[in-house]
């Protein structure tokens, strides 16, 4: 029986093969279909299937869809976790310690960059679920310190997808770790502040880029470290701080901290502003790549957090929930919902949005 396949659901039987427009084939005759079946089908632009009718005396089919995998971690993958949770906190107590340093003595040490950052780097680089892996690793110390952590992280990651060695990554990683390092010399009364700034208090908040390169200038790091601390404001059209430089003036390791800084900046509670939505984070850094943030840096950032919320659940403007089963690259933020066991092409039903995605 020809089906719409806005129609068909998660364990009808295909009668036939089924070819898109090229001739190949997708599914055999016979196929039971599974929610990524369907989701492929959308995928080909195939619009109608010949589907096996069933009857009310059929004898029940025994054939056992498993379309939701338990997600709970095994347990050789929880003791992983551990590690990486632990790790995590070494981290935030590394940069705790850095900025005693800093603030005590003018200076940091490298070993102490290395001790804080380095074992989160190695135990967090096999996962692959770096916007759940963050979610689940957050905890209540002050804003600023799991800031540098999850911003040293993400350079890290950023840098390991735009194919860089590990060496580089792990300097990428160091620069987002100690972005914000200048911050031990702001009033904590201007960083704590629940209101809106003053233009003046905002003034102070944006030296603690030059602070911060000083600091690590004189502790005798790497130039392109230093140069991250000054310039992960700096925008690529001159809009930035402290020396609204443009893009060939910015430093390449600053524009991938830069990325990293405003992603985690919003998907965070802040004293002043509460987090934003996933989605709604990802569509904000996308649309500055079109003049502040560097396109090429975006474009890898955003093809490897996508894959991630695929299996997330999703509430649409129209109230449903559903899930997200496929994305497209053609069309980032349109993707296809499984609703129950029907289907939503995002793509074509432009009336739609997500209103909140949930890990």
């Amino acid at each position: 029986m020809r089906t719409p396949l806005s129609l068909v659901k998660v364990g009808d039987r295909l009668a036939t093969d089924t070819f898109n427009s090229f001739g190949l084939l997708i599914l055999a005759g016979n196929t039971v279909l599974t929610g990524d079946d369907i989701a492929k089908l959308h995928l080909h632009h195939i619009f109608d299937v010949d589907i096996v009718p069933k009857y009310d005396d059929d004898p029940q089919d025994d054939t056992i869809i498993d379309e939701h995998p338990s997600s709970k971690r095994n347990e050789t993958a929880a003791k992983k976790f551990e590690k990486v949770k632990a790790s995590y906190q070494e981290a935030i107590d590394g940069i705790k310690e850095l900025f005693n340093e800093a603030k005590r003595d003018g200076t940091i040490r490298l070993e102490t960059v290395i001790t804080g950052f380095l074992p989160i780097a190695q135990h967090a680089q096999q996962e692959k679920d770096v916007v759940s892996l963050l979610i689940e690793l957050n905890t209540k110390d002050d804003y600023t310190y799991q800031h540098s952590v999850q911003v040293g992280l993400i350079s890290y990651y950023i840098a390991k997808w735009m194919g860089q060695s590990e060496e580089e990554a792990l300097l990428a990683g160091k620069a987002g770790y100690l972005h914000d390092i200048g911050k031990c010399r702001i009033d904590d009364a201007v960083l704590q502040k629940p209101g809106r700034l003053t233009p003046s208090e905002y003034d102070e908040i944006k030296q603690h880029a030059r602070y911060g390169y000083e600091i690590a200038k004189q502790s005798g790091f790497s130039e392109p470290l230093c140069l991250a601390a000054l310039q992960h404001h700096e925008r690529l059209n001159g809009s930035g701080y402290p020396d609204q430089l443009h893009s060939e003036a910015i430093h390449p390791l600053s524009k991938i901290v830069a990325v990293a800084d405003i992603y985690s900046a919003m998907i965070s509670n802040r004293v002043y502003q509460k987090k934003k939505d996933l989605l709604f984070v990802l569509k904000e850094i996308h649309r500055c790549s079109f003049g502040e943030l560097d396109p090429y840096v975006t474009q890898k950032f955003i093809h490897h957090m996508l894959p991630c919320l695929i299996g997330k659940k999703v509430l649409l403007s129209n109230g449903e929930f559903g899930s997200i089963v496929l994305i497209r690259l053609t069309d980032y933020f349109r993707p296809l919902i499984r609703v129950g066991e029907r289907f939503i092409d995002l793509a074509q039903r432009t009336e739609l949005e997500i209103e909140a995605v949930y890990i």
